[in-house]
């Protein structure tokens, strides 16, 4: 879920800004947004998120999600999970840290200077309680 939702995100930000939207407005729709969501599956299911979203949200993401996650995507998370039970992520992951993580490292490094971040980070010190 973690690199999905990520990507995900990333994705629609990412889609929004080349179309012109200005990068704070991305991100509001696509990262605090999902905070909404997420919350709303917590305390109620996906019943109550629906019930909870505009009809023009729900019906966007009743004809709309299921050409974002494709029968591709769902081959793909089934070949993730058989990399699990079959122990090749393990493996992997024990090699990158017997290397010291540079996979892990450089992410994180890159991560930071993608504008989504640098957008987040503006705009949550906005809502810092520490000022």
């Amino acid at each position: 879920l973690c690199g999905g939702i990520t990507e995900l995100v990333k994705a629609g930000f990412d889609t929004l800004v080349q179309n012109g939207y200005k990068p704070e407005l991305a991100y509001f729709e696509c990262l605090n947004e999902l905070k909404l969501i997420v919350d709303l599956f917590y305390e109620g299911g996906l019943g109550l998120m629906w019930r909870s979203v505009s009809n023009t949200a729900e019906y966007g993401g009743r004809t709309r999600g299921k050409r974002i996650v494709t029968d591709q995507t769902r081959k793909e998370m089934q070949n993730l999970l058989e990399e699990i039970k079959n122990g090749k992520f393990t493996s992997e992951w024990m090699e990158e840290n017997k290397k010291g993580a540079p996979f892990l490292k450089k992410a994180r490094k890159e991560e930071k200077k993608e504008l989504i971040e640098q957008v987040g980070e503006r705009i949550r010190k906005l809502y810092s309680r520490e000022k």
